[in-house]
């Protein structure tokens, strides 16, 4: 599913809406979750699932050609969890 195809559910769903005003929802919902995962909170989505920051430690890897080790630098990612319901549509 591609950002246009969220667009046009959403106008689906609400026929007076213009694409643009649908566009805008989306890219406001998508930006506060940005922000709220870049400082450190954790959203939940109900029957989606949630996000949350994970940190990253500094570690030793390999070169995968040389075989040479590598210092990997620690870091920040994003967690995602799914939800029950997510899990059970998606396996049956």
């Amino acid at each position: 599913m591609k950002r246009s195809d969220i667009i046009r559910t959403i106008q689906v769903q609400f026929k007076h809406m213009r694409s643009a005003d649908a566009a805008a929802i989306l890219d406001t919902v998508a930006q506060h979750m940005i922000d709220s995962v870049a400082s450190g909170n954790r959203i939940e989505v109900r029957g989606f699932g949630t996000f949350q920051p994970r940190a990253r430690a500094t570690k030793v890897g390999y070169n995968p050609c040389t075989g040479q080790p590598m210092h990997l630098d620690a870091g920040t990612t994003i967690l995602f969890k799914p939800s029950r319901e997510l899990t059970k549509k998606m396996n049956g």
